[in-house]
């Protein structure tokens, strides 16, 4: 576990190959852990190394490994094939349900639902958030909580965002995290749906000393995210850019996040802002050949090329 624990905190610190030397050095003294391989598939994942991505997977399927059937869920969102996505992690809650264990189906569930809010697909996210968020307070873990109240906010439940907010706001007083980084990013996301930039801006200040952490939002870095939107909204393109361009600079921690590609579009849409058609036509296309075997139905997929045929 120490090997494991080292190279995830290598991993996070973009220091790929010191990461390999410790998952390498593990190997050598006969030690073995699914952690281990874990961080090798995000290794190859961040190379572009299909074929080592493949072999981790085969390691995998010895195991029946729902962590593995995970994270390729997340990498298949990462592409933009969202119904693999779902199709992998329903393969996970599935086997989660005959193990008994209700507290990952609901986590998962709501993981699966963020998904789909982030990419726009509003009754999609309701829809299979729905049945998870129906245990409401009293069965949801904390992980599951902060989500839940990040999809609410995303699909423009505000009443119920603000309702989870509450409730983390009382149940967890002394965990700097959830005060610091969850309630302002899920708060600073509702008062972007209510038209105010600036207040969500104001309120993701208290994130910022905080937000490159695994232990909020899965490391996907969100208040970044929020905040880059917020810049947007705010029109202030150069500020938008540096937010989104932060997601892409901690590769290691944001691994096969959906708000790797997102932040991608945030770039070319705030480059469109600023009237620089040359970098914004450059930046959309980054976004869409990373995208070119999506789903065509994703929301804010349409809404991408929809932008970049207007430059």
């Amino acid at each position: 576990m120490g090997y494991a624990a080292l190279s995830y905190v290598l991993l996070y610190l973009n220091r790929f190959a010191e990461c390999r030397k410790a998952i390498q050095d593990a190997f050598d003294r006969k030690l073995d852990d699914e952690f281990l391989h874990q961080v090798s598939y995000e290794l190859a994942f961040l190379a572009g190394d299909e074929r080592g991505m493949a072999e981790q997977v085969a390691w995998s399927e010895a195991k029946e490994s729902n962590d593995f059937r995970l994270l390729q869920s997340s990498t298949a969102g990462y592409f933009g094939h969202l119904r693999e996505a779902h199709a992998l992690r329903q393969q996970a809650i599935e086997s989660a349900k005959l193990a008994g264990s209700q507290e990952m189906v609901t986590d998962w569930q709501i993981r699966a639902a963020l998904l789909d809010a982030a990419f726009g697909k509003v009754p999609g996210a309701e829809q299979t958030a729905s049945p998870a968020l129906a245990a409401r307070l009293k069965t949801l873990n904390q992980n599951a909580e902060v989500n839940g109240a990040l999809v609410l906010a995303l699909s423009g439940d505000t009443a119920k965002a603000e309702s989870f907010l509450e409730d983390l706001r009382g149940r967890f007083k002394q965990d700097s995290l959830v005060q610091a980084v969850v309630l302002p990013t899920v708060q600073a996301q509702i008062e972007l749906d209510r038209g105010d930039p600036e207040r969500s801006i104001e309120l993701l200040q208290t994130a910022a000393p905080y937000e490159l952490t695994d232990k909020s939002f899965e490391g996907c870095m969100y208040p970044a995210y929020v905040r880059g939107q917020a810049y947007l909204a705010a029109k202030q393109p150069p500020r938008a850019a540096a937010e989104f361009q932060k997601i892409l600079d901690h590769r290691g921690l944001v691994r096969n996040c959906e708000t790797g590609p997102l932040a991608r579009l945030g770039i070319a849409r705030a480059f469109a802002l600023q009237g620089d058609k040359p970098k914004a036509r450059a930046g959309y296309q980054d976004f869409l050949n990373l995208w070119k075997d999506a789903d065509p139905d994703i929301p804010i997929l349409k809404r991408a090329k929809a932008e970049y045929a207007k430059l």
